[in-house]
């Protein structure tokens, strides 16, 4: 009991990993792409967790509002929109390439591992309170994240703000424009 009550952070970081690369790996492997957006959902979610367990408690709230909450919700639509269904079937993967891409895989890995043994060997990493300094006060992570974002990065922020919803609306009419030329191409065959 008492090797599960030291380890507990790491045993707890351990299972969300694991979770975590299993539901990325449930999102490129299954089939059905409402399932895949429900895998991801369990990815962003592992995600978050991992964030708050390393104490970036507002990195975890903003997955969980934008990547699970907001992207989520418009990859669902765009599955709903695009209508699989009509889709004529294609190879489900490219399995001629499937052994290069295992190839790079694993070297992909072992490269994160050997940066991460390396990074062990260095010694102590930066001082995780330089994170929460906001001009020499030690605040809150979410308040120093706040205090940046909202002060020194107002500007960009809007703007970037503004572009996204350009764009959402740009694929809305877009999505809209192709779906009635289909309509009135299916009406003029019959």
């Amino acid at each position: 009991m008492d090797f599960l009550v030291q380890n507990f952070a790491v045993l707890l970081f351990s299972l969300l990993a694991v979770l975590t690369v299993a539901g990325a790996i449930g999102v490129v492997t299954l089939k059905n792409p409402v399932h895949s957006a429900i895998s991801l959902l369990g990815t962003f979610v592992m995600v978050a967790a991992l964030f708050v367990l390393k104490h970036a408690e507002f990195l975890g709230a903003v997955q969980l509002l934008v990547y699970a909450g907001g992207i989520l919700v418009l990859f669902l639509f765009v599955i709903m929109l695009v209508n699989v269904r009509k889709l004529r079937p294609e190879s489900a993967f490219l399995s001629n390439l499937a052994p290069a891409a295992v190839a790079v895989g694993t070297l992909f890995g072992v490269m994160v591992a050997l940066v991460m043994v390396l990074s062990r060997l260095a010694g102590p990493g930066a001082d995780p309170t330089a994170l929460r300094t906001v001009e020499g006060q030690v605040l809150g992570n979410t308040e120093a994240v706040g205090w940046v974002l909202y002060r020194t990065y107002l500007v960009p922020f809007e703007v970037v703000s503004v572009i996204l919803l350009v764009a959402m609306i740009g694929a809305i009419v877009f999505g809209r424009r192709q779906a009635s030329l289909e309509r009135e191409e299916e009406g003029g065959q019959g």
